[in-house]
């Protein structure tokens, strides 16, 4: 019996649940809080708010450093330029040196989002390429593109190529790039020039890389000197202009760690944003200083101490009140005076072709085609006649002055 028994399977070996949950509570305890905590947090991102994500972006962009680095970018607008005329800034800028620290070559970029953002992407850096350096060469257009992209990547700027370009671009005071607030964009683009800049855009956002300004994020003109000139890393000089990047690590590749967002704004960016062009700026400071004589005018003569004189002096030198034709003209002959500027440079002030240059044909619906020249048709001269003989009573007349 003794052995039978031995060999019979003893039915306490299998435990009921019951039994097992009091032999290993602990381990029971722990699996069911960790249940319950599953289920918690699948309840919690089942409910969540659409705009957690989009207010925790804004929360770390609005950390104290990225704060600070967008402040100071604020500050390097294109508008921030020391008064210096355009042969004193040649000499300055190519006093200064370009560093010879590392510039490794920025990643190539990858497009994302819809066909219409791409479109809107695409025409937002071909109008960049186009105002900014229509007629600069093909490497000094890729360099332009290439600080458009590397601004995209940078936490210090949008995460659009679109935000990047009109960034500011509806004040006077602090767009990034020039022509998006000083009246440029109500000069239609040329066709040629246009599809040019088209291709180096489309080659930018498939991935091209212009390697010789590395991580740069900052250009301007040879012929102008921004006040943030110096704060930063003069990086490279392509064709009329020169490139910078940030100081520091914020200069660096890792520091380049935005994400293309994908979508871009829609800007009705074509003719302007109401800004008014040079000229017209002239003009209205032109009728500022007008104002400000007359009252001063006004003012010395109620003064018993007033100089009659000083007086006339100052209406004859305001009584031709600078107008749009006019300064739009002081302009032009301000330019083509100056020996020290470019054909380029000569353009971009007032958008004048030379007299050399094909004709082109303008973009969309900002005005029409140039006619053609006609052919001017000469007809043949006709035979020449022999003198007349001279009769005899012409031999006394008096031999025509010289």
């Amino acid at each position: 019996m003794t052995t039978i028994a031995a060999e019979l399977p003893d039915s306490r070996l299998s435990p009921s649940p019951r039994d097992w949950v009091r032999a290993h509570w602990r381990a029971a305890l722990f699996v069911a809080a960790m249940l319950v905590l599953f289920a918690a947090t699948a309840t919690s991102l089942a409910t969540r708010d659409p705009n957690v994500d989009a207010l925790l972006e804004l929360e770390r962009a609005q950390s104290a450093p990225i704060a600070q680095l967008r402040e100071a970018a604020t500050e390097t607008s294109a508008t921030q330029l020391r008064p210096v005329a355009p042969q004193d800034a040649l000499t300055i800028n190519a006093a200064i040196p370009v560093s010879n620290l590392a510039n490794p070559a920025a990643r190539p970029f990858r497009m994302t989002g819809t066909p219409a953002d791409r479109l809107r992407s695409l025409e937002c850096l071909t109008a960049a390429i186009y105002y900014e350096a229509a007629r600069e060469p093909t490497d000094g257009q890729r360099a332009v593109a290439q600080v458009v992209l590397n601004r995209v990547r940078h936490p210090a700027y949008p995460a659009s190529v679109c935000g990047v370009v009109f960034e500011g671009a509806r004040r006077y005071t602090g767009c990034q790039f020039s022509f998006t607030c000083d009246g440029s964009l109500r000069r239609g683009p040329m066709a040629s020039y246009w599809e040019q800049a088209r291709a180096v855009a489309e080659a930018a956002l498939g991935g091209y890389v212009y390697t010789p300004v590395g991580w740069a994020t900052h250009y301007h003109a040879n012929y102008v000197v921004p006040y943030w000139a110096s704060s930063l890393i003069k990086s490279a000089t392509i064709g009329n202009h020169i490139f910078y990047r940030w100081r520091g690590g914020w200069g660096r590749p890792p520091a380049f760690l935005n994400r293309y967002i994908g979508a871009e704004p829609a800007i009705a960016w074509r003719g302007g944003f109401g800004q008014p062009d040079a000229a017209e700026r002239l003009a209205a400071e032109g009728g500022e200083r007008d104002a400000a004589a007359a009252a001063a005018a006004e003012e010395a003569a109620d003064s018993a101490h007033s100089i009659d004189s000083f007086q006339r002096a100052v209406l004859r030198r305001y009584e031709a009140p600078l107008q749009r034709d006019s300064a739009r003209q002081l302009i032009s002959e301000r330019a083509g005076t100056s020996g020290a500027l470019t054909a380029s440079q000569r353009w971009s002030l007032t958008g004048d072709e030379p007299a050399s240059a094909p004709p082109q044909r303008p973009l969309g619906r900002w005005s029409t085609a140039p006619t053609e020249p006609q052919p001017i048709t000469i007809a043949p001269p006709s035979p020449v006649q022999a003198p007349a003989q001279p009769s005899a009573g012409d031999a006394t007349q008096a031999a025509p002055s010289r």
